[in-house]
């Protein structure tokens, strides 16, 4: 399990400004449910000083996701725009005191939902230039600008870091190849060159070698696992009259239902995105848990 701060454990067992602000004139959507992370911003700005008085987030994934939007609302009420526009993922991560590097992606989606409230808000339309670029990794939807942005803004030099940054190459790993040339062109513009397997010359030291992998779990065990994250989660659900059952697996989605009074709860993103954080750190991948409706369920013919 990964070392979590005590500022993200504070922030995650008890995020601040959860749900959406009421009379919000600022809303930021950035990630999409379908590739396992998204966010969404909503501020409450004054129009005359352009002073942001109230922020609010709604979340879909893991606990470092919840952790870092409630420290960014926290970080922004009081701000203008224009201040708050200077804050840099690797901000949040330190208001946090730090987040493991594979999750730092979580950050990075935290600025990009402000900057897309923002312009929101000044009736702009707010372009991330990802569709620019050649999509890099399938797996999550990742494309070339992103990855060349974020390699630039925090200074990475390995393909896990991207990983840990972007989360491009954390699935079937087909896309590593790409990710390594765009590292090469990259760091060529600071007149370094890229190692593979190691790091940057003249950016520090090749990383130590990485240990043997664990044999691939199989198909059956992998799947009573993820029965027992659920079951071991249940208990908690049904004290507050909810449940959760496993309907499907398909290569990285687990398909669920949440029931009971689980079903609309305004905090059900929130339960799917500490039940996903529990199947990663369980399962040793990425993997995205993807809630199922009622009308699925009957089309399924379950």
């Amino acid at each position: 399990m990964w070392d979590y701060s005590e500022k993200v454990k504070e922030h995650f067992y008890d995020p601040k400004n959860a749900g959406a602000v009421e009379g919000a004139n600022g809303v930021g959507d950035v990630g999409s449910i379908s590739c396992g992370d998204a966010l969404r911003l909503t501020l409450k700005v004054e129009p005359e000083t352009e002073v942001i008085l109230d922020a609010g987030f709604q979340t879909f994934g893991c606990g470092s996701a919840i952790a870092s939007s409630s420290a960014l609302t926290e970080m922004i009420k009081g701000m203008t725009l224009d201040d708050a526009l200077k804050i840099s993922n690797q901000d949040i991560a330190d208001y946090l005191d730090g987040l493991p590097p594979e999750k730092m992606h979580c950050s990075v989606m935290g600025r990009e939902a402000l900057q897309a409230a923002v312009a929101n808000y000044r009736g702009e339309v707010w372009e991330d230039d990802h569709e620019e670029g050649a999509l890099v990794c399938k797996c999550f939807a990742i494309d070339e600008v992103m990855i060349e942005e974020t390699i630039r803004a925090n200074s990475l030099h390995t393909v896990e870091e991207v990983t840990n940054y972007t989360k491009a190459g954390g699935g079937c790993s087909s896309c590593h190849e790409g990710i390594e040339n765009i590292l090469t062109r990259v760091l060529a513009e600071n007149g370094e060159t890229f190692v593979a397997g190691g790091a940057a010359v003249a950016a520090k030291p090749a990383a130590a070698a990485k240990a043997p992998e664990s044999p691939k779990m199989g198909t059956l065990a992998r799947i009573r696992k993820i029965e027992a994250v659920l079951d071991s989660i249940r208990p908690a659900l049904q004290a507050d009259g909810g449940d959760v059952e496993l309907i499907d697996v398909d290569e990285k989605s687990i398909y669920v239902n949440l029931t009971g009074a689980c079903t609309g709860c305004q905090m059900a993103a929130m339960t799917l995105g500490g039940i996903q954080q529990r199947l990663i750190e369980e399962l040793g991948e990425f993997v995205k848990v993807v809630p199922v409706s009622k009308e699925s369920l009957v089309s399924m013919g379950a």
